[in-house]
């Protein structure tokens, strides 16, 4: 059925033309360098009275087309550009005259080092910084939305691609205001193929309010860059890296918009090879020490494709329908050493060989329905989800005696994971007066079923059930949640307040171990903040907000899922939800950014290891942690040194302490770090464009690790084609190989346990990118639930 509707959609924009009209055609570039500028504001006004006749956003290539008639005022801004209006008049519109309109640079010519132009931050909406990404200087030489999120104040890009933000935060990300929930791996995949010239703007939610569901502790809104002028678009986007191995990513995105349909679609596919590699030394006091070396070779073979179509019938009522695949195949070689010794390091006790061939699978099919009536003051907006997952993963434990090649253990595992999601959510607003008012309700039912089986090969040659590793899990959940707030406006104080009820019914079913645990709980969640507006240039918000954050599935199974032979972590059924309380302080002055976080996490959910002296296992297993207080505080401003030299810099700060219960001791430890980013971007002759961008992060930890300092050099060269319809992208990441995590356990009288984590972030990276057609619709991208998330992870 999904293969009919998508090519059913492609059909449809075989069959489609533009309505035939009179129109002004144009193009806007830089004074200076004669570059295309997109997503820049062209307003038509009235001669008479300055009202707006039509508004449309230039495209990639800096090209628009509007309605016009005979006489008019033409008006065209942008952020980084000296605004400009003039008059224009029309003998005969029907000729479709071409105008070539240049702007000035904003920061004009400058002889002296001032905080200016050419930044990201465009302001604060509802107590949030907001970012300029779309013909931002500094983000041209990025080769996706990844690379941008690397230069945004506050946002954090671990080495495999985690994102966080704020006191070390996951965040959920957003696309124009409603969530786009997916594995990590599909969320990577996304922001690659997503190009910054492609998103408006940015806006960093550190403490959202209570309209949001209570599992966003964070979130990043992404503001796609789009325009209402008629016709077919797309674009072609190509990545390809280097380390030791090699990936290419390839993703081409259609679009036609009509009148009242727009049509839309997107193909990607990834191939090639990732690398990845772990290594540890543990010992308990006056036992032996083990040392495992192991590295993982992950052959890709994944493709996504999503299609739907937007209708609007009237000014009132907008329906959309979305229908999405996405398809993993992965091949991973892992393999490793194992050295165990007595306690002096000098007597060996064993010296093995581990091969761990893997097959891993995974296909999930999707469909969204979204739909809005509009009747001022009142607005319904209606969005239901679908989301069907089938995971198949395959694994050879195979162990050996280094010296001789004998078979010491040989065990197999098979997994099958299949999970089920069904969300509905409606949410209504009203403006009264000065007052408006929101208000809303969300049902979703998860339901995942996971059977893995072990099998070990016995004396006999034969290949028999291992009970004690193999089980059956179900997991059941459901959340009922409810909010209302509302927001006003008295003078230069802004206001905002909510509250939010969500009501969890769970049940955890170990089947085999004939374990039944439920959970029945609500939380309430209030949201409260205050932005004053000192002046023109400055504002400042205080807000406060109540999250809750529920054990993703994988947290809560209880399988042994293996790193190595003497290596796994488990899962807890048991695990309570954390609740966060946490207030924030944002001040801006112009371009200048300064935020504060801090609050305390009760219930934290986490994970410590456990050595059996015995057996010379390592397991990880999940805890709740009493509680953990932190606090960040975060600054950031540009620095413009010459017309063709711009900086700006990052500094943060981190505070945590962990309340941490490990065998017959709690520890609780306060942990300072910091992190200073400075990002340097070169305007140079033959409109090429560089950056330079440094990162260090200092020692950090929590009550049991402690966290290395590393740091990441990048260099990223730009240059457009073609009166900017191609674009390539030339990036060397991580130049010194100094982005690897190393981490130390605290307390060596208890177990001598360090670990480390490199996933090659070292890397050459070329990225080209090509647009073609008349129109610059964005493509919409996938909008899923909260509870696809967890339950994808």
């Amino acid at each position: 059925m999904f293969h009919k509707i998508s090519f059913l959609f492609s059909l449809t924009f075989l069959f489609f033309s533009a309505f035939g009209q009179s129109v002004l055609t144009g193009s806007v570039k830089s004074k200076i360098d004669n570059s295309p500028i997109s997503g820049a504001p062209v307003t038509i006004l009235n001669l008479r009275d300055s009202s707006i006749l039509a508004q449309v956003v230039t495209g990639n290539n800096g090209e628009f087309r509007v309605s016009a008639p005979s006489g008019f005022l033409i008006k065209i801004s942008h952020i980084n550009y000296v605004d400009r209006l003039f008059i224009h008049r029309l003998v005969d519109t029907a000729r479709n005259p071409s105008l070539e309109i240049t702007l000035d640079d904003a920061a004009g010519n400058l002889a002296e080092v001032l905080i200016h132009s050419e930044v990201k931050l465009v302001g604060i909406k509802n107590g949030n910084s907001v970012f300029q990404v779309a013909n931002n200087r500094e983000f041209k030489t990025a080769a996706n939305l990844l690379d941008v999120f690397r230069n945004i104040p506050g946002i954090r890009v671990d080495g495999d691609g985690t994102l966080q933000i704020g006191s070390n935060v996951t965040p959920t990300v957003f696309i124009d205001g409603k969530p786009m929930l997916l594995n990590n791996q599909e969320l990577l995949n996304y922001l690659k193929s997503l190009t910054p010239d492609k998103v408006a703007s940015l806006e960093v939610i550190t403490n959202p309010s209570a309209r949001y569901d209570g599992e966003y502790k964070g979130i990043i809104d992404i503001k796609l860059k789009r325009d209402q002028t008629m016709g077919f678009t797309g674009s072609y986007n190509a990545l390809l890296e280097q380390n030791r191995f090699t990936n290419m990513e390839n993703n081409l995105s259609l679009a036609y918009q009509s009148k009242r349909f727009t049509y839309y679609s997107q193909l990607g596919y990834a191939s090639g090879t990732a690398i990845y590699r772990y290594t540890a030394y543990q010992h308990l006091a006056n036992t032996d020490i083990l040392s495992t070396e192991l590295q993982q070779d992950n052959k890709q073979n994944n493709y996504n494709l999503q299609a739907g179509v937007d209708f609007v019938p009237n000014q009132k009522n907008k329906i959309g329908l979305q229908v999405r695949n996405y398809h993993i195949v992965n091949d991973r070689a892992r393999v490793g050493h194992l050295l165990s010794t007595d306690k002096t390091g000098q007597q060996s006790r064993f010296d093995r060989t581990s091969n761990n061939p893997i097959q891993y699978g995974q296909n999930n099919y999707g469909a969204i329905f979204n739909y809005s009536l509009q009747l001022k003051p009142l607005k319904v907006e209606v969005l239901g989800n679908y989301l069907s997952v089938e995971n198949k993963q395959k694994d050879d434990f195979i162990n050996k005696e280094r010296a001789n090649d004998s078979l010491i253990q040989y065990w197999k595992s098979d997994l099958l994971n299949k999970i089920t999601v069904y969300t509905t959510q409606i949410d209504l607003s009203k403006k009264i007066k000065n007052i408006s008012l929101e208000g809303g309700v969300k049902f979703s039912s998860s339901h995942t079923n996971n059977n893995i089986r072990y099998d070990s090969l016995n004396s006999n040659k034969e290949f028999v059930l291992d009970p004690e590793r193999s089980n059956i899990f179900l997991y059941k959940e459901k959340i009922k949640a409810m909010y209302i707030s509302f927001a006003g406006k008295i003078n230069e104080w802004q206001f905002t307040a909510g509250i939010r009820a969500e009501q969890t019914d769970a049940v955890s079913n170990s089947v085999t171990i004939d374990s039944l645990v439920r959970r029945n709980y609500t939380n309430w969640l209030p949201s409260f903040s205050a932005t004053y507006a000192i002046n023109e240039n400055q504002e400042l918000t205080a807000s406060y907000t109540s999250r809750i954050a529920r054990p993703n599935f994988s947290q809560l199974n209880p399988f042994r899922f293996y790193n190595s032979g003497l290596n796994y972590w488990i899962g807890n059924p048991y695990l309570l939800p954390a609740v966060t309380n946490q207030v924030k302080i944002l001040y801006r002055n112009k371009k200048f950014l300064l935020e504060l976080n801090a609050g305390r996490e009760k219930d934290v959910l986490a994970r410590y290891p456990m050595y059996d002296s015995t057996t010379n296992e390592l397991a990880y297993l999940g805890q709740n942690l009493p509680q953990r207080r932190f606090a960040n505080l975060s600054l950031s401003f540009p620095v413009t040194i010459t017309k063709w030299w711009q900086t700006s810099y990052q500094l943060m700060g981190f505070y945590n302490k962990e309340q941490t219960p490990y065998l017959d001791n709690v520890y609780d430890l306060s942990v300072y770090n910091y992190n200073i980013r400075l990002n340097q971007t070169f305007t140079l002759p033959q409109k090429i464009m560089a950056s330079l961008l440094a990162n260090y992060e200092s020692k950090t930890g929590n009550s049991l690790y402690i966290i290395k300092s590393r740091y990441n050099v990048s260099l990223d060269i730009q240059r457009s084609w073609l009166q900017g319809k191609l674009n390539t992208k030339l990036s060397f990441n991580d130049i010194f190989n100094g982005y690897n995590q190393y981490l130390i356990f605290r307390h060596k009288e208890i177990i001598n346990n360090q670990l480390s984590h490199w996933w090659g972030a070292q890397r050459v990276q070329l990225n080209l990118t090509y647009n073609f057609g008349k129109s610059t619709s964005g493509i919409k991208k996938t909008n899923v639930s909260e509870e696809e998330n967890r339950a994808t992870r």
